[in-house]
């Protein structure tokens, strides 16, 4: 009920703002002299793109089980197993929240990821990699990173900011799509051919510039996993577990919606890559780590 709230006020507060802005610049005097209602239009961008990204998250454990393999441990079959949910309600009681379900999906390379709509009844997922090639304490630091973003509540955050990116994106691309339809192609219809080439290369050139800003979220909460890691399971053990990630040759392939949500750092780049990446490099958060004020 708490992120149904949660997904009604903030696309409310979205439609205000965005009103608000309209009221102030003047645009929707223009608007409506031009025969849109901008309004409606409001509406329209804040359902579909808030409710989109909200869709996703609610599927987002079948989805991730279903594009993984993710194999759910019902009952423990092996100690690795047993120890595996031990760890996991352990660090789960520590951070006040339910346990979760706990996956293992088939790839040799070392990966992880959390995911799920709400934080009592989430999915955390290892790969057979990693538990063949950490110690036990780099595992347990890698359980408790995503523990951190269950608790942080990081899935639901990164849909709302999807969200409103979502909405601005759709809202701006279609306003800015009639003005050239007029002023450029010089049609007096709202949606001629100027419009949709305009409203597709808009949206297009936005919505790279919306996922720029989702990036920099994403680096930013894994610095707190990181730190929330180093809480539950010690400095030391999450710094030795993404030491051993650097010595991976490749982080465990995961479909594209998981990608942030997995535990695998970035790399280096340019300026352009840097702003795409979903981690920071793996040499910033340990950095991070050995830098921080943390009480474990």
């Amino acid at each position: 009920m708490k992120r149904i709230g949660l997904f009604l006020v903030t696309n409310i507060a979205v439609i205000l703002v965005l009103s608000i802005a309209m009221r102030l610049l003047g645009a929707d005097i223009y608007l409506a002299q031009q025969g849109y209602n901008y309004q409606a239009l409001l509406v329209f961008s804040a359902v579909f793109g808030m409710g989109g990204a909200f869709i996703s998250l609610s599927i987002s454990k079948w989805a991730a089980k279903r594009s993984t393999g993710a194999q759910v441990i019902e009952q423990p079959a092996n100690e690795t197993e047993r120890w595996l949910l031990s760890t996991v309600e352990h660090q789960a009681r520590q951070v006040g929240i339910g346990m979760p379900e706990v996956a293992i999906f088939p790839s040799p390379e070392p990966n992880a990821f959390a995911t799920g709509a709400k934080r009592d009844a989430a999915l955390v997922a290892v790969s057979e990699g990693l538990l063949q090639q950490m110690t036990r304490d780099e595992i347990e630091a890698v359980l408790a990173h995503e523990i951190s973003h269950v608790a942080n509540g990081d899935m639901v955050t990164m849909t709302l900011i999807q969200g409103v990116l979502n909405t601005f994106v759709l809202f701006l691309s279609r306003i800015i799509g009639g003005i050239v339809n007029r002023v450029v192609f010089r049609s007096n219809s709202n949606y001629g051919i100027g419009y949709f080439v305009s409203v597709i290369i808009t949206q297009l050139v936005l919505g790279i510039l919306a996922s720029f800003i989702v990036a920099w979220f994403s680096r930013y909460r894994e610095f707190r996993a990181d730190a929330g890691s180093a809480k539950l399971a010690g400095r030391h053990k999450m710094i030795a577990a993404l030491e051993r990630l650097k010595r991976a040759h490749a982080p465990a392939q995961l479909p594209k919606e998981l990608n942030a949500f997995g535990i695998f750092g970035g790399g280096q780049g340019g300026l352009m890559q840097r702003l795409r990446m979903s981690h920071p490099p793996l040499d910033e958060r340990i950095r991070s780590l050995r830098e921080a004020n943390i009480h474990s």
